[in-house]
């Protein structure tokens, strides 16, 4: 069964991508049917809310790895939506139009609900891209302004719902994560994140659709090898699988 994973960091390369090193991930990947990999930057290299420049060493890194292998890695532009309206917009364009960037990053610089995701959402609009959103339910309160949940990742969709967004890490998000995103169409949820937890994968079929579903490893952070079988190993039809594995990413992401 081929398979495209939505939620990758190859973050290996933080002094130049090396061409051994991408080799080798390639030839990894394919053992396991990965045909595509959606990288996402390595966006806690500088912490939780790097500055611009930094941002731009991040996605201009991602690009070379993207170069060394453009048929198999397809990048997200990540950015800090705390920089503004003009520094987001510039760098969303550049990513785009420079690496061919097909969507945008969000990790934990501020929480979804905040005013300046505005001009994020409305580069996604303009340069018609995917909106990934780092989710986790949180139980640490004073994390709360800038660490994002369930919740707020759903009232971002709301707020946005001509925009495909992403609610990332399943397993962290846990039921209350599924719940939070039913009725709304725009908003996916992907299967990375922490270990397998027995019945979430059909639990979330069951009250979002299979179609709503996207794999994603969260490597090197996870092994693929688990990631993967979280989802074949569930009760769900081969056509459900493939949906979840291949099928959903590869429409959403418009990735042959």
């Amino acid at each position: 069964m081929r398979i495209i994973d939505a939620h990758t960091h190859p973050i290996m390369f933080r002094e130049g991508a090396k061409p051994a090193e991408v080799r080798w991930l390639l030839a990894h990947a394919r053992r396991q049917g990965i045909v595509k990999m959606v990288g996402l930057g390595d966006v806690l290299l500088h912490g939780r809310s790097p500055t611009l420049e930094q941002i731009r060493v991040i996605n201009d890194e991602s690009a070379r790895v993207q170069r060394l292998a453009p048929d198999f890695f397809k990048f997200f532009c990540f950015v800090n939506p705390l920089h503004g309206e003009r520094a987001v917009m510039a760098e969303v364009e550049r990513c785009v139009s420079e690496f061919g960037f097909i969507g945008i990053k969000l990790e934990i610089c501020n929480n979804a609900r905040d005013a300046c995701m505005g001009p994020v959402m409305e580069a996604a609009r303009r340069f018609q891209l995917v909106v990934l959103q780092h989710s986790w339910s949180q139980t640490i309160i004073r994390q709360r302004s800038y660490h994002t949940d369930p919740a707020d990742t759903a009232v971002l969709a709301r707020r946005h719902p001509d925009v495909p967004i992403i609610m990332a890490h399943l397993t962290g998000c846990g039921v209350r994560g599924v719940l939070e995103a039913k009725g709304l169409p725009n908003l996916w949820v992907d299967t990375s994140g922490g270990l397998p937890d027995d019945g979430l994968i059909e639990f979330a079929v069951e009250h979002l659709g299979a179609d709503r579903v996207i794999y994603g490893s969260d490597l090197p952070g996870r092994s693929t090898g688990v990631a993967i079988h979280r989802v074949r190993g569930t009760q769900l039809s081969a056509r459900e699988k493939r949906m979840i594995l291949h099928d959903n990413a590869a429409r959403l992401l418009q990735l042959a």
